[in-house]
């Protein structure tokens, strides 16, 4: 997706050091996760400090990567949990029920013969004071942080009903240094790795529906050229290079097809194009700038972006083209149409005020719009593959920052980088 700052633009300068790396490349500086504000409704649950978890892995603590998870989620309520306990004790209920948790979680790190770790859990629930389940993994060193995320997915479901999120990924867009990186990292922002390293500008990183490949926009050749890259192995591929802009792609749910901006005929316009590249064919006609295409969850309709009506405003239009439905009314200038897995939500970003707020709008028509945040640089909503959380830009402290939201706007945390301004986030699917 392209943001406010690049809607209209159509350049670049000359490409040199492109850098290019696969998922073998070390990990990038870790970021720290700091969760505000209090929800209507939260399940108190109280997350027992793993046995030996500090003398296995001294440098990683899996109960706090796993509260963490939780409580951005904006679900759950950490209540304070001291003392030993692991998967296998009995606990005394009465005791957690007097520290008023509804849940306890406890667990075990132990090293293996053969160098990996295992890694055990079990939740219980202390209101009926029953067990619920639990599990037990073989993992390396690189996946103990993958291992305390599919924790927190097993708690969340096991307590909400919902598919939890904290095992999938995130590709986002740093700047630092003179260069610009897109970095594939955890749900949380942590693990980042290197995809792609360039001195010139990156944008509109798009994941595919399997998870394993992104397709963006690099400026290296002069001009603004789709890629798609394999995440696993740092392959890639031009899949747009026309005459003119070749910008914002977006996947179609299916995998077999990307829509994407070109100027190659007239003004920018949006276009389909196979997964190959071959097969182009135009879908708007206007004298208007239409850019930054979403496909709807059903694959059947695209939502984008365009200044036909005087200024920036999400429309509807069919994958077989024909009818223009305008979306947004409130607000003068909304750009960056997200739509949530189910399709019943659109997230996007609207002026007002002077500043660049996130909204959501219910897409059956039945409510206003609803501001999620009260800053004033928010940038490129997506959502999780549960649609229960929001992953955006925002600024704070003179920096680039990622926030998540829950959809009520009343749980954020910022994944807050100290090395680099962090922009362009987009949520990956289930699946790593």
């Amino acid at each position: 997706m392209l943001n406010r700052r690049q809607f209209i633009r159509t350049h670049g300068a000359a490409g040199a050091g492109l850098v290019i790396a696969s998922a073998a490349l070390p990990a990038w500086a870790q970021f720290r996760v700091e969760i505000s504000g209090v929800g209507a409704t939260q399940v108190p649950i109280a997350i027992v400090k793993f046995r030996d978890e500090e003398r296995a892995t001294p440098s990683l603590s899996l109960s706090a990567i796993v509260r963490a998870d939780l409580e951005r989620s904006g679900v759950f309520r950490s209540i304070d949990a001291p003392g030993a306990l692991d998967e296998a004790a009995r606990p005394v209920m009465t005791e957690w029920r007097s520290r008023a948790a509804d849940a306890l979680v406890a667990g075990s790190i132990g090293r293996l013969a053969d160098g990996r770790f295992d890694v055990r859990f079990k939740l219980w629930d202390v209101v009926k004071g029953t067990e619920i389940g639990g599990q037990s993994q073989a993992v390396d060193v690189s996946d103990l942080r993958l291992a305390a995320h599919r924790i927190a997915d097993f708690i969340y479901e096991k307590l909400t009903g919902d598919k939890g999120v904290f095992s999938t990924r995130i590709a986002y867009v740093t700047k630092g240094g003179g260069r610009f990186t897109l970095r594939v990292a955890d749900s949380d922002g942590e693990g980042g790795q290197v995809a792609l390293s360039s001195p010139e500008p990156i944008i509109s990183p798009a994941w595919s529906p399997d998870g394993k490949q992104l397709a963006y926009v690099s400026f290296e050749k002069q001009k603004a050229v789709v890629y798609v890259q394999d995440t696993a192995s740092g392959a890639r591929r031009e899949l747009a290079n026309f005459r003119g802009s070749n910008s914002a792609p977006a996947w179609s749910p299916d995998g077999q097809t990307l829509a994407l901006t070109l100027s190659r005929d007239t003004g920018s316009q949006l276009y389909l194009m196979d997964r190959n590249g071959g097969n182009v064919r135009r879908l708007t006609t206007s004298n208007a700038i239409d850019t930054e295409p979403a496909f709807a969850p059903d694959g059947r309709g695209i939502y984008f972006v365009s200044d036909r009506g005087g200024g920036p405003q999400v429309y509807r239009t069919s994958v077989s083209g024909g009818n223009v439905e305008r979306i947004t009314f409130s607000g003068a200038y909304n750009i960056s149409p997200a739509i949530s897995p189910d399709g019943r939500t659109l997230a996007y970003i609207s002026r007002q005020g002077g500043g660049y707020r996130l909204y959501t709008l219910d897409l059956s028509g039945s409510a206003q719009p609803v501001a999620l945040t009260d800053t004033n640089d928010d940038e490129s909503p997506s959502f999780a593959p549960n649609g229960r959380l929001i992953i955006y830009a925002s600024r704070a402290q003179g920096r680039d920052v990622l926030m998540t939201t829950t959809l009520d706007g009343k749980i954020k945390a910022r994944l807050i980088s100290t090395t680099a301004d962090v922009r362009e986030p987009v949520w990956g699917p289930y699946g790593r």
